[in-house]
C-alpha cells in the first residue's frame, strides 16, 4: 500500500501521518453527509442534480426524497491527533460510476462501508470490493433520524461479514459519531497492519 510520510512507533510498525480513507456504500447511505460532518477543510463535492435520466437507472426506494448525487467523489481531511491525519475520499454510489473506484481506493489504508438498514443488499457490492483486494475495512450502520432498526449482531448476521471485522452504530450527520468511526477503523487497521508484519529477527 501507498502511503505518505511516516513517524516510528515502535520497532516493528510504522504509523503514516498520512492515511487514505475511502468511505463507501449504496447510493443515498450518507456517504456525503459522512464526509462533509467530519470535514475539518471545506469539503470537495461532485455532487449533480438527479434529474428524469436516473428514472429507471437508480434504484431510489426507501430514499424518495434524494435530489442530490455524487457523480465523482467527496474529499475531506481530519486530524485524528497531531501523528495521524486523514484524507476522506467518498465514493459514488450508483452502479454506473463503479468503475472509478478501483482509482479511488488505489493506495488506500483501509475503508468504511455505510450501510442503511433498510436497503442492506445495496451494502454487498463495496463489501464484496473490498474484501476481494484485501482492504481492512468497518461497517458503519447508519442511523437515519437517529433510529437503528437491527442491533449490531443482526446486521453482521445479514451481511456475512468475517467476525473479525468492527460492526458499529453511527449517526452520519454529527462529527463526533463519524469521527468515532473512522478512529475504529484506524484502530482496526494498525491492529492488521501488525498482525501481518513480518517476525523480528532474533
Amino acid at each position: 500500500m501507498a502511503f505518505g510520510g511516516s513517524d516510528q512507533v515502535n520497532d516493528t510498525l510504522t504509523v503514516p501521518t498520512s492515511l487514505k480513507i475511502v468511505v463507501a456504500g449504496g447510493f443515498g447511505v450518507g456517504k456525503t453527509t459522512m464526509v462533509n460532518s467530519v470535514s475539518e477543510i471545506p469539503p470537495l463535492r461532485t455532487e449533480e442534480v438527479l434529474t428524469e435520466a436516473s428514472v429507471g437507472v437508480d434504484d431510489m426506494q426507501g430514499i424518495e426524497g434524494k435530489e442530490t448525487t455524487t457523480v465523482a467523489l467527496d474529499f475531506g481531511r481530519i486530524t485524528i491527533n497531531p501523528q495521524v491525519v486523514l484524507y476522506l475520499f467518498g465514493t459514488p454510489g450508483q452502479n454506473r460510476f463503479w468503475f472509478m473506484w478501483d482509482e479511488l481506493a488505489h493506495g488506500a489504508l483501509g475503508a468504511i462501508v455505510l450501510v442503511d438498514t433498510r436497503r442492506l443488499d445495496s451494502s454487498f457490492p463495496s463489501i464484496d470490493f473490498f474484501e476481494r483486494r484485501d482492504i481492512p475495512f468497518v461497517v458503519a450502520v447508519n442511523g437515519f433520524d437517529g433510529a437503528w432498526d437491527h442491533t449490531v449482531d443482526e446486521v453482521r448476521q445479514a451481511l456475512d461479514i468475517e467476525p473479525t471485522v468492527p460492526v458499529v452504530k453511527c449517526d452520519a450527520r454529527t462529527r463526533e459519531s463519524s469521527k468515532g468511526v473512522l478512529v475504529e477503523l484506524v484502530q482496526y487497521t494498525m491492529a492488521q497492519l501488525e498482525q501481518r508484519a513480518p517476525a523480528r529477527q532474533s
